[in-house]
């Protein structure tokens, strides 16, 4: 690398103005930067087992708080990925997990639980790993939306744009979950009381889509140079 670049370690040791920070599960097939089709400085990284964003938890708080008041990222990417071991783990019942995985999944669990009815409709395991790993994203991006770091930052203005985001092993698709929110307004469209209607997909499919983003139904590497978010006015 320095002998194509000279200058390039000593560009990138003396600042970071990443646009985007990027929420996801610690498994090692899920690099943020390769998937974006970043370098090192563009994507501030905050990583865990299972894609978890709660409130209570400091590391992930803290690393939201910097990228959003220090280095004033203009995107956050919660981004899960199917085959989870975490959420196929927060599938079992009774709780067999053993050691301290099974006490950090139990938020995952709480989405399942809140989900039940809508989960044991479907007609296998693996289509109900699917969906909670979809419901996961979800419940997560609401959690960075009422975190009174990104709160703060909507009311003062601050450009500012939240993504749910679904990784597919199988072909390396990223797959959009929620249209980017952008407000306090948009929240309260992807309420509880919406997650809980009869059809999950009547409320983050092809309406959700053509109203809030129409260039983010489905991404992959080869898109993201193309994406552009411009804050909501509502």
């Amino acid at each position: 690398m320095k002998e194509k670049n000279p200058s390039y370690f000593s560009k990138l040791a003396s600042t970071q103005a990443p646009d985007w920070l990027w929420i996801g599960c610690s498994d090692s097939r899920v690099p943020a930067n390769e998937l974006l089709g970043m370098g090192p400085g563009e994507v501030f990284v905050q990583r865990n087992v299972g894609n978890l964003a709660t409130h209570k938890d400091m590391n992930c708080m803290s690393a939201l708080e910097y990228a959003v008041t220090a280095l004033k990222v203009k995107h956050i990417i919660v981004c899960g990925h199917y085959n989870c071991g975490a959420v196929k783990a927060a599938l079992t019942l009774p709780c067999k997990t053993p050691g301290l995985v099974n006490l950090w999944i139990q938020d995952i669990r709480d989405v399942r639980n809140k989900h039940e009815e809508l989960l044991l409709k479907l007609p296998d395991i693996q289509s109900r790993w699917e969906k909670l790993v979809e419901l996961n994203v979800i419940h997560q991006v609401f959690n960075v939306c009422t975190s009174p770091i990104v709160q703060q930052a909507w009311d003062d203005g601050q450009p500012l744009a939240v993504h749910g985001l679904v990784y597919s092993l199988a072909d390396g698709l990223l797959k959009e979950i929620t249209p980017p929110i952008t407000c306090l307004e948009d929240v309260d469209h992807y309420s509880d009381e919406n997650l809980n209607r009869k059809s999950f997909e009547a409320d983050f499919g092809e309406e959700a889509g053509n109203t809030k983003a129409e260039d983010m139904k489905r991404l992959s590497k080869s898109l993201t140079a193309h994406m552009v978010f411009e804050k909501q006015t509502v």
